[in-house]
């Protein structure tokens, strides 16, 4: 088996690797926005955009590639059916949390195989995230704390750094709120014969 991870996600890339699955790495280049916006014009889902944008990585990388797995990803976060970005500011990652702050929104984890031109798996994990009631001064201590890294994550929080004090609750898989749907895809490359069990 020859799996391509077509994401420059780092902690993705971690993922595979402790779990024993060996994997290359060539980040697709796609207008994310453009995308985006096309499919909010159409009215698309949050759990829709997810999923197509997870497809459209794996296929401008899968299609240069067609004998090998390649595996597109995508993450966003959602609250009331609108969809939050990485933030591009500190003041904007400060107008996420105030939103988000004692209220549950939900984390859609997408993934997508493509296989000799075609998609052959896909999966959307879910995890549902309550966030603590906080105050706007926690909240601008926790940004200036924390801004080099959360400005790459949707939210504006990392769960498995500071950001794991922001929740009360947290119902789903760990590995979808790090951005793979990982037991899904190791059942699916076991199903296929790729790994032993």
């Amino acid at each position: 088996m020859r799996l391509i991870l077509a994401s420059g996600s780092q902690i993705r890339s971690q993922l595979l690797t402790n779990a024993g699955i060996a994997h290359e790495v060539q980040v697709a280049r796609v207008d994310e926005e453009a995308i985006r916006a096309g499919l909010a014009a159409e009215e698309a889902s949050p759990r829709d955009v997810a999923d197509a944008l997870a497809e459209y990585k794996a296929r401008k990388v899968g299609m240069k590639h067609l004998d090998a797995l390649t595996l597109g990803c995508d993450q966003i976060a959602e609250l009331d059916r609108v969809i939050l970005t990485k933030p591009e500011t500190p003041d904007m990652a400060r107008d996420q949390l105030a939103a988000l702050s004692g209220k549950t929104h939900r984390l859609l984890s997408a993934a997508v195989i493509y296989h000799d031109g075609e998609p052959v798996w896909r999966h959307v994990g879910v995890v549902r995230m309550q966030m603590r009631v906080l105050s706007s001064a926690y909240i601008d201590d926790y940004v200036t704390r924390n801004w080099e890294s959360i400005r790459h994550s949707v939210g504006a929080y990392k769960l498995e750094e500071e950001g794991v004090r922001l929740f009360t609750q947290v119902a789903g898989d760990y590995f979808n709120v790090l951005g793979l749907p990982l037991t899904e895809l190791i059942s699916y490359l076991i199903v296929r014969g790729d790994l032993p069990t």
